[in-house]
């Protein structure tokens, strides 16, 4: 175990009772006498001489030792001793992030390619690739956003990643209604960081369509991001040859990831998608606060009590000694 002191500038109190002693003018006060007579004569055959005098209480030397003492815990104890556990070092990262999918109709496509290289559909591809996403994300705040024809936070900012990864595995395709509204998600998002208060945040958002049904555009939804310090990476996985809301609008999500600092990808795949993701890692590496803890055991009372304790049986013991001599 360690052992410190909080303050160890209060031994600087310990030569005090010293110098009230040396320096300060003594305590004086006036007592009774007795007035007798034949004063003169009694002086005389005693052979002293009459005068102005003053009494000096003597101190015993068991006094003296405990009074050093008890005022050497006092002061000990004003120091406040404390016992020190073991330093514990936090590193907590400073970055929240927001996933964005989309789960609308046009996501049910069986185009996506497998790691065998069979079509699967769109979103449990995504489900797949952004649950790994996540998962490696310990020690980021993560918020997921699902959006349809309306935007939902799954969950907002949280630390429990497993959670994050549940909720996603939850959703299936229309939960949020058929059409895109990527405006929508991304307003959405603003208003999940507007309770961040760190410096990094960033938000990934996945479509494989054409926004359709947003109350708010992406474009301006991207300005306000930009405004409130929010970097967007898009990702399509659509098809841009497609027709109607099965289009995906590579060009718009390109233009919305530009207007905040972030990028735009592609992906016709599973492993195009971890691609992707590993280039969002590395274009914005984890920033983290490091964050010291140490448990300290106040000692101070042990001092205190020391003191009270030893100054009460210091009287104890001399009233005892007075009694038993007043009996004699």
């Amino acid at each position: 175990m360690t052992y410190a002191l909080a303050f160890p500038w209060a031994f600087l109190l310990l030569p005090l009772p010293w110098l009230v002693w040396k320096f300060a003018p003594p305590h004086r006060e006036q007592s009774k006498a007795i007035r007798i007579p034949f004063f003169r004569q009694v002086t005389e055959a005693a052979g002293v001489e009459a005068k102005a005098g003053a009494a000096v209480l003597a101190r015993r030397r068991v006094q003296i030792v405990v009074a050093v003492l008890a005022w050497g815990l006092l002061v000990l104890g004003l120091a406040r001793p404390e016992q020190l556990g073991q330093l514990t070092t936090i590193e907590k990262a400073a970055r929240d992030l927001v996933v964005a999918v989309d789960i609308s109709g046009s996501m049910d496509a069986h185009d996506m390619k497998s790691d065998d290289g069979s079509p699967q559909q769109r979103l449990e591809v995504v489900k797949d690739v952004v649950g790994e996403f996540i998962e490696a994300r310990a020690g980021d705040r993560v918020a997921l956003i699902v959006f349809g024809t309306r935007a939902f936070v799954q969950t907002p900012f949280t630390e429990d990643l497993a959670v994050v990864r549940d909720l996603l595995d939850a959703t299936t395709v229309g939960m949020a209604g058929p059409d895109t509204a990527i405006g929508d998600a991304i307003g959405l998002a603003i208003r999940t960081f507007e309770a961040s208060e760190v410096e990094q945040r960033l938000m990934v958002l996945l479509s494989d369509g054409a926004d359709t049904s947003s109350r708010m555009s992406p474009v301006n939804a991207a300005e306000i991001a930009a405004d409130r310090g929010v970097r967007l990476f898009t990702v399509g996985v659509g098809d841009p040859k497609g027709r109607g809301d099965d289009r995906v609008d590579l060009q718009a999500l390109d233009d919305i990831a530009q207007r905040t600092g972030g990028a735009f990808y592609y992906a016709t795949g599973k492993e195009g998608l971890r691609d992707i993701y590993d280039e969002i890692e590395r274009l914005n590496p984890r920033v983290t606060e490091t964050l010291s803890f140490q448990p300290k055991r106040p000692l101070a009372w042990i001092a205190f009590g020391s003191a009270a304790a030893l100054a009460v049986l210091t009287l104890l013991g001399l009233l005892g000694v007075g009694f038993r001599r007043a009996k004699a």
